[in-house]
């Protein structure tokens, strides 16, 4: 970094730089090693929302491993130093530029994404986004509110794959795999998924008749305030595994079951398609996760699983015309896939957006593997007992 080491004075001795210049060079060094550890090594993370509870909570912050997986190589390598997509101050003002684009290459690395690992990704609708509300899929929206309310109502840009919003949740599935949810239970290929021990769901308490003491729910870190109440004896409590069996002790818990949804035609569970699929986020599937290399047929009833990786994700041109699909202006029944797929789910079931409402996540868009938790702050103090653990 020292090019002023060359220039000698007329004894033949170095120059001295000036001590404004040795902060520029000692700045300069720190920008660029800063950004190679964040790029290729590891990266800092905050958890914003709690649809990872137990096992994440909001405020934890992490290190992300990206040898883990290997390295994802820039695709949008102009940008603004330590920042995402958006200038610091700003609400539109993109940290990047699109002039220069390079096509996806990853690094090899320790592993591949294992089923159950915890995995960082660039969240795959992301590619449009209505930046006043950001924390809401652009897709969702227009399936709601229509596409010109959405645009009348909203600033709307489009996003990189690597400048797309960072979510975090569990690798339920991989390319390959056949994802079905019965009743809130998951099963890959037939087999029940095991339940991580800190993963949260919504149940039914029954109780005698009065809600359950607040104070004791307090210190067993279970919200002291049931969301809904079903009638004066029945509330709804977020609760670990754990939790569960420890509220059925109790003498004024009477029952306690899983809160589960009834079939019915939503628009909001992926793959949008009412016509076919009665799924809920409680009873989903049997569905195919998507594995490079592998064709399928396409046909009225699945191109709502494939049109997006298909149109999107691994840039064809799909049209519907008269019955007949065409990829690329060719006719076509079939489709190969070029990626790998994967289904991310939260650990909180029931307070979760992820792969059940969006589908599946690209190789592309894998980030990195949730590491360590190198700091937690909640309640208005440090949570001392979660610095330094790992993530499982």
């Amino acid at each position: 970094m020292n090019l002023a080491f060359w220039r000698r004075n007329k004894e033949g001795q170095p120059k001295k730089k000036s001590a404004v210049r040795e902060w520029f060079d000692a700045a300069i060094f720190a920008i660029i090693a800063a950004t190679l550890i964040r790029t290729f090594i590891f990266e800092a993370y905050t958890i914003p929302t709690p649809s990872m509870e137990k096992t994440l909570l909001v405020n934890d912050f992490l290190f992300v491993s990206k040898i883990s997986y290997g390295p994802r190589i820039p695709m949008t390598p102009l940008a603004v130093p330590f920042t995402h997509h958006t200038l610091p101050f700003t609400k539109y003002s993109k940290a990047y530029s699109e002039a220069v684009h390079w096509k996806y290459r990853r690094l090899p690395g320790f592993s591949d994404v294992e089923r159950y690992d915890v995995v960082v990704f660039n969240f795959p609708e992301g590619d449009t986004v209505a930046l006043e509300q950001q924390e809401q899929s652009y897709y969702q929206l227009v399936r709601i509110f229509g596409r010109d309310n959405v645009w009348e109502q909203n600033h709307v840009t489009s996003r990189p794959v690597d400048k797309r919003e960072n979510y975090i949740k569990r690798c339920m599935a991989v390319a390959g795999d056949t994802l079905t949810i019965k009743d809130g239970i998951v099963f890959i290929n037939g087999t029940q998924a095991p339940i991580p021990a800190e993963s949260e769901r919504t149940y039914w308490v029954k109780t005698t008749g009065d809600p359950l003491n607040p104070s004791r729910l307090d210190e067993l870190n279970i919200d002291p305030s049931p969301r809904s109440v079903d009638d004066s004896s029945t509330f709804r409590y977020d609760l670990t595994p754990g939790m569960a069996n420890l509220l059925k002790t109790w003498p004024a818990v009477k029952d306690i079951t899983p809160y589960v949804k009834s079939p019915r035609q939503d628009v909001q569970v992926f793959p949008h398609d009412t016509a076919h699929y009665r799924w809920t986020e409680h009873n989903f599937g049997p569905l195919y996760i998507p594995k490079k290399g592998v064709t399928v047929n396409l046909d009225s009833t699945n191109i709502a699983f494939y049109d997006r990786i298909i149109s999107v994700y691994e840039g064809n041109k799909l049209e519907a015309k008269n019955g007949q699909f065409y990829i690329n202006n060719k006719p076509a029944n079939t489709y190969t896939f070029k990626m790998n797929y994967y289904w991310m789910m939260g650990d909180n079931r029931d307070n979760s957006l992820d792969s059940r409402f969006w589908g599946f996540v690209p190789e592309d868009h894998i980030v990195g593997k949730a590491w360590l938790i190198w700091m937690s702050y909640g309640h208005g103090s440090i949570r001392w007992n979660r610095l330094f653990r790992t993530i499982k």
